[in-house]
């Protein structure tokens, strides 16, 4: 009852127009994503049929051939799009988790301690995030094969930490700066250490910017294809890259299946951003914070 009259007053106060208008732009964006859900549940004639229709008969098969597939002899086979979920999500959660965990610690400095050429050194920070992973990748490539990184799981964490390090400071500072430090000062006046400081006063009133941050890091993680394609192995091989070699076949592209898998993998993020979205809202807007 309460959200539905908080709905209803924020529709009052931004008018009737604007509103249908909103959802009119709402709609088209999300269309693309209901017709890739709606495909997920077709069977392949529904989802090739000409002209395109909307009403037909649900199925899940292509859910289960996500995760199983039967052979000529009516066995059943794992597709090990179970482990590919899993390695999608423990990598993007422990790159974005340390990322914002250096990030915010160097963005803590930079804001309180700025050393002589500050400016410099943040411009350093984010030329990392200017070269396009394509550039790079040789170098890397080489450097993860004689330092064995290639195909486990601390070297891919740690690429996406690293590229996500400097979007991380760059975010963080600017909600660093928007803090007062009068209450900071009189922390320390008071005896408190410099930690203390920072996970007991300034953490806390910075909850809209880890949100935001961590919720734009995760997405940038979570559809990389590049690093993840070259980087990792059998085991510790990523959703974006199994879906890339799930496409071909001898009937060509089997658009059910790739929907399936498309839906399936749009469901961790949504649920992420869905949790955060109050602070999400608020750390987007950059400026939330009042002095």
């Amino acid at each position: 009852m309460f959200g539905r009259a908080k709905k209803k007053r924020a529709i009052r106060e931004a008018g009737w127009g604007h509103t249908v208008i909103c959802t009119i732009i709402g709609l088209i964006y999300f269309f693309p994503v209901l017709w890739i859900i709606l495909t997920a549940f077709k069977t392949r004639q529904d989802a090739l049929a000409t002209p395109p229709s909307f009403l037909f008969t649900p199925t899940l098969d292509n859910f289960l051939r996500v995760f199983y597939r039967v052979t000529t002899d009516g066995e059943q086979l794992s597709t090990g799009m179970g482990l590919f979920f899993f390695n999608s999500i423990f990598i993007a959660g422990a790159g974005v988790l340390l990322a914002l965990i250096v990030g915010t610690m160097a963005a803590y400095g930079f804001s309180r301690y700025p050393l002589k050429g500050n400016d410099t050194y943040l411009f350093v920070i984010l030329t990392t995030r200017m070269l396009p992973p394509i550039v790079v990748i040789v170098p890397i490539f080489l450097m993860f094969r004689i330092t064995g990184l290639s195909g486990s799981y601390i070297g891919i964490i740690l690429l996406y930490a690293m590229f996500n390090l400097a979007f991380s400071v760059w975010m963080m500072k600017s909600f660093f700066d928007e803090l007062s430090t009068d209450v900071e000062d009189a922390a320390r006046l008071e005896g408190a250490s410099e930690w203390k400081v920072f996970f007991k006063i300034c953490i806390p009133q910075l909850k809209a910017g880890l949100a935001a941050t961590s919720v734009f890091a995760l997405i940038l993680t979570w559809n990389e294809f590049l690093f993840a394609l070259l980087l990792t192995g059998s085991d510790t091989r990523t959703v974006p890259v199994a879906m890339a070699r799930s496409m071909g076949g001898q009937l060509g592209v089997d658009w059910g299946l790739l929907a399936a898998i498309i839906t399936l993998f749009l469901i961790p993020v949504f649920i992420v951003t869905y949790a955060l979205q109050n602070h999400l809202l608020r750390g987007v807007t950059f400026g939330t914070v009042k002095k």
